[in-house]
């Protein structure tokens, strides 16, 4: 088992690593909007969208997986009201791609966070 870093510093005081490779399996945590080389987060959700799966292709890269392999994702949004906005995002990145999905309407940890995926993949 290998565990991937992104070096946020909500993996060490939460105790989480950002991935956790095991066999053909990735499983990457919980993505946030920020960018996390400067702590910053766009307001809009589309754009922390874009974030997210920045963040998540830099991980699979560095686990040595493709964006192509992810099988499963969840998104978590704040609000109902946000998803006709962040749609087209997720279809930018997934549509070809076509994992499994589940979206679920929840708070998350901090007020400027309105979306939060998660994805697994599979190296064949």
């Amino acid at each position: 088992m290998r565990r991937i870093s992104t070096g946020s510093p909500f993996e060490q005081v939460m105790g989480y690593s950002r991935a956790v490779v095991k066999g053909p399996w990735c499983f990457v945590s919980g993505v946030t909007g920020y960018d996390y080389t400067t702590m910053v987060m766009p307001e809009g959700v589309a754009d922390q969208a874009r974030n997210c799966f920045g963040t998540i292709s830099g991980v699979l890269d560095q686990a040595g997986f493709a964006m192509s392999d992810i099988v499963r994702v969840q998104y978590t949004v704040v609000d109902p009201a946000l998803v006709d906005e962040v749609v087209p995002v997720l279809g930018a990145f997934l549509g070809e791609i076509r994992p499994a999905a589940t979206m679920v309407i929840a708070g998350l940890i901090k007020p400027e966070m309105k979306i939060e995926i998660e994805v697994t993949a599979l190296r064949e």
